[in-house]
């Protein structure tokens, strides 16, 4: 009888530590686990990144990028009805976002009531094209003024956010960055631009410029964010 006491109880010995080993590592595990999911949820800043790649900014990008076709495979691009649930954002704070990138994007003009591209506005995108510098994504935000009609409008900012994306393919067959341009086209019913635009790098610089002249336009510039 002894020798089953002593024997259970060495065997009891032997337990106590395995199981606190287990429970150690399944503990780890779970901490692990959920480390990388937590990381997988927070942008990780690259050494392109750039100042202006606010947490905010961050998140717009996030959600263009998934909604536009840029994060897997489907359609590219996503229409006037999308921007607000995809920005989540009121028209004024949207175009607030990107102020800080007025040294960096450019604003491609158009004629009213055009979706095709002139020799400044080509240009003007190859220039940009040419500033990647190895960023995450290349946007085009293309809009319309407030002349005609909204589903007229919403075609026209189409037409010219597809014409900045048809340039550049056929300027840049080969490049493998063309996966990389997101397209998002607002029409007239959100995030139209003031006038203080028309200070940024636009493709008639020098030219009379209004509020409805610099919505006739498509906002382009590669994103330094790492999302």
């Amino acid at each position: 009888m002894p020798d089953r006491t002593h024997l259970a109880l060495f065997v009891g010995c032997l337990a106590l530590p395995l199981a606190f080993v287990v429970a150690s590592e399944h503990a780890a595990g779970t901490r692990l686990r959920s480390a990388t999911d937590a990381a997988a949820e927070v942008p990780i800043a690259t050494a392109a990144e750039d100042a202006y790649c606010s947490a905010q900014l961050k998140q717009v990008v996030r959600r263009v990028a998934s909604a536009c076709g840029l994060l897997e495979s489907g359609a590219r691009g996503c229409k006037p009805a999308d921007a607000k649930a995809v920005a989540a954002l009121t028209g004024e704070d949207f175009n607030a976002l990107f102020t800080p990138l007025s040294q960096r994007a450019r604003i491609v003009q158009f004629d009213e009531g055009e979706g095709r591209l002139d020799e400044a506005g080509m240009r003007e995108i190859e220039t940009v094209w040419a500033e990647k510098r190895g960023a995450s994504f290349f946007f085009v935000v293309s809009r319309a003024s407030t002349d005609g009609g909204v589903g007229y409008n919403a075609q026209l900012s189409q037409a010219r956010a597809q014409a900045v994306l048809q340039h550049l393919e056929a300027k840049f067959p080969q490049d493998e960055d063309l996966k990389k341009v997101g397209l998002l086209w607002l029409g007239e019913e959100f995030a139209q631009l003031g006038p203080e635009f028309c200070d940024w790098q636009r493709s008639r610089t020098g030219s009379p410029c209004t509020a409805q002249d610099i919505n006739r336009s498509a906002f382009v510039a590669w994103i330094d964010c790492a999302i």
